[in-house]
């Protein structure tokens, strides 16, 4: 069987679904995480409610539903969850060489944005610099993510895209990013340190989850 980590290992390897194909259901990778992930012209249904559920409210001919309102509503219905955004997926290589901007690690465990962090993510490590952080961790899938946090005495730049370039540098992993489109600040940062938009990803999560 086909599992989530295959498909994005294939997809950071540069082999994408089949468009027009699917969609593809898989299990959750775990009890945190589950969603769609459309990529062009086919979906990925990574939630435990039911393969012939999914279909029975999916049609035949719409490759967009997956990710549409109707089925994202029935969807947090039938788990009990919400879908936290419908953010862009984005996908870079490891850099070599040292980072672009100096920064320091963060290992005090309690610090704010760590523990918020842990609440979506294991073995995150978080880096600091005036005005900003970049923090990598294993999410959806096992996969490595990126996210990045800019004060706003620090916008306005270049140091969102700083971050977000030094964050390939501090990995040996392909790293994952996933960007609110509507944020076109950070939309701009990602694409200008070499992200490559691939897809969408609705995540659910569970009604407390912040």
């Amino acid at each position: 069987m086909i599992t989530l980590p295959d498909v994005l290992a294939r997809a950071a390897g540069g082999h994408l679904p089949e468009p027009g194909a699917g969609p593809t259901i898989v299990p959750q990778p775990s009890a945190r995480h589950a969603g769609v992930i459309a990529f062009t012209a086919h979906n990925v249904i990574f939630a435990d409610v039911g393969e012939d559920w999914i279909r029975s409210r999916l049609p035949d001919d719409d490759l967009s539903a997956p990710l549409n309102p109707p089925f994202l509503a029935d969807l947090e219905e039938r788990t009990g969850r919400r879908v936290n955004n419908i953010d862009m997926l984005a996908l870079a290589a490891p850099a070599e060489g040292p980072p672009p901007v100096e920064l320091a690690e963060v290992t005090d465990a309690a610090h704010p944005r760590v523990q918020r962090a842990h609440r979506y993510r294991d073995d995150v490590r978080v880096w600091t610099c005036p005005g900003g952080l970049v923090l990598i961790g294993r999410g959806v899938g096992g996969r490595w993510e990126v996210a990045l946090e800019v004060e706003p005495e620090g916008r306005g730049r270049g140091l969102g895209r700083a971050l977000a370039r030094a964050a390939r540098h501090l990995t040996p992993h392909p790293l994952w990013a996933q960007i609110a489109p509507g944020n076109a600040a950070s939309v701009r940062a990602f694409l200008a340190a070499g992200y490559v938009p691939i897809g969408a990803e609705a995540l659910l999560v569970p009604p407390s989850a912040s």
